[in-house]
């Protein structure tokens, strides 16, 4: 082959693996930002420690908070939707939402302060859609949770005996075995897991292409009429001014027909216009469904639910997968069951390409400039996570915190392009790990959170970098002995194959 071939070649190769490199980093930051997302509730409280809270909020409450929020948009174009959070055990803060603003709201009925927690709905948006327009983003997600459940299913049926060898772990030996060790090990015990959030999610995320298939199929484009059957159906629109509907009676009603439901959102549809009406989400006990769904006109009278919790096994499958994908059913303990999954799937992942790396720089086709992208993209994401926090912390609510975040990871990248030996894992891994630690130490120094629920995420913040140290620190390659040589070479060409 004449010299320019093989350079094409070897372009095209290195096309080739940066594709594979960006998939990879797609893949891990999904991971990574829905391990945090399983407690954006908690996350909340923590981002705003300082606000009142209750437990509970009464159905006159309520009307009072909706009758003041709508009055905050005066002068302003009327609100389509008003969204009502009611305060839940995970989060006893009762927030009111329209077009212009969202409000917690007290005891009383009264507007408590702005709800500000936009590092969180930060990180939800990095997950869900990536930062990109919402609808492509959501598919470009959905599509990746197949990619991963397809490598976890073929990762375990390439290695015939990953199950028999589940428990043993070469921690010890060359770093590249033990990397394949950790990677096949975590593979087989979260499978079960990967395969319930990465179907899920993939659900969530390409639904919106299915529906629009349905849609063009079969309703003319009209995208209600596929909605209806799962969700319920929507009342005409007729924008006539009207007073502001009765969601006291609405909640009053709901409590005495279905007593075992608790309300989690209300809706009000077109508020102050004769098309309004009232939907209330109710949460089921011992069910996986995110609840059901009652609908009520503007007076408050009774329209019936939609039947998410006992309808079509399709309803009440759509209905689950959002807490099964979330983790938003058994309490606390689920949700660190699904934060412990969560980092050994980013485990399998990050390892997964350093392995496929290190093979690629054993065969002569090595990067320094790919390599030093990985290592940057791994411990950088959780720092620039930290650094958009930070941001917020400084700047407030209102920061460009998608910018910072991408901003920084791209900084890190480009550096890892320009000046390779620059990125060292060793300095990068202490810098995130110091970050974290200076983040929980900081937030509970400075904001004394009272509630011992915001002040836990402090010590998490605070111990578990110590514990991710203390790790490496055990796992580290110990001095081979010369008589072992030839069995860890043996081990090692295992590895390579």
């Amino acid at each position: 082959m004449s010299d320019k071939g093989q350079l094409l070649v070897r372009r095209a190769l290195g096309g080739h693996a940066a594709l594979g490199l960006l998939a990879g980093a797609l893949l891990y930051i999904i991971a990574l930002t829905g391990t945090v997302v399983v407690i954006h509730d908690r996350l909340q409280r923590w981002e705003q420690p300082s606000i009142a809270e209750v437990a509970t909020l009464s159905p006159a409450a309520a009307q009072s908070a909706m009758v003041a929020a709508v009055a905050q948009g005066a002068g302003k174009p009327a609100t389509t939707h008003l969204y009502f959070r009611m305060p839940s055990a995970g989060l006893p803060r009762a927030v009111v939402t329209t077009d212009t603003g969202a409000w917690y709201v007290d005891e009383g009925g009264r507007l408590a302060g702005r709800e500000a927690h936009a590092w969180t709905e930060m990180v939800i948006g990095l997950h869900e859609y990536l930062h990109l327009p919402v609808n492509w983003g959501m598919i470009l997600v959905g599509m990746l949770g197949v990619v991963l459940a397809a490598l976890a299913v073929t990762g375990v049926l390439a290695h015939p005996r990953i199950v028999r060898d589940a428990f043993c772990l070469r921690t010890r030996h060359d770093p590249q075995i033990a990397r394949a060790d950790w990677h096949n090990r975590l593979g087989v015990w979260t499978l079960p897991f990967v395969l319930a959030v990465t179907l899920t999610g993939s659900f969530i995320g390409l639904s919106s292409v299915g529906y629009s298939v349905l849609a063009k199929a079969y309703t003319g484009g009209d995208l209600e009429r596929v909605y209806a059957p799962i969700y319920g159906a929507e009342a005409k629109s007729n924008p006539a001014p009207a007073p502001l509907p009765d969601i006291r009676t609405a909640l009053t009603t709901l409590a005495a027909r279905v007593p075992s439901a608790r309300p989690t959102y209300v809706i009000v549809h077109e508020p102050g216009t004769r098309g309004q009406h009232v939907q209330v989400l109710g949460e089921l006990p011992r069910r996986l469904v995110y609840g059901d769904s009652y609908s009520f006109d503007a007076a408050g009278r009774w329209m019936g639910p939609a039947g998410l919790s006992d309808g079509a096994i399709g309803q009440q499958f759509a209905a689950s997968t959002y807490n099964l994908h979330f983790g938003n059913f058994g309490g606390p303990a689920v949700e660190v069951a699904y934060m412990l999954l969560g980092l050994a799937l980013c485990v399998v992942t990050a390892t997964g390409t350093t392995l496929w790396l290190t093979k690629r720089r054993r065969r002569g086709m090595g990067s320094d400039r790919l390599d030093a992208s990985w290592t940057a993209l791994v411990w950088g994401t959780p720092l620039a996570l930290v650094g958009t926090l930070w941001l917020r912390a400084a700047a407030g609510a209102e920061a460009p915190l998608v910018a910072g975040f991408w901003s920084g990871l791209a900084l890190l990248l480009v550096v890892a392009i320009v000046l390779p030996l620059a990125i060292a894992p060793v300095r990068l891994r202490a810098a995130t790990l110091l970050a974290l630690v200076a983040t929980g130490l900081g937030h509970a120094v400075l904001l004394r959170p009272a509630v011992p629920a915001v002040l836990a995420i402090d010590v998490v913040l605070v111990a578990m970098p110590v514990l991710v140290w203390a790790v490496y620190r055990r796992f580290q390659r110990a001095p081979e002995r010369p008589a072992a040589s030839a069995g860890v070479a043996a081990l090692r060409s295992r590895v390579q194959a």
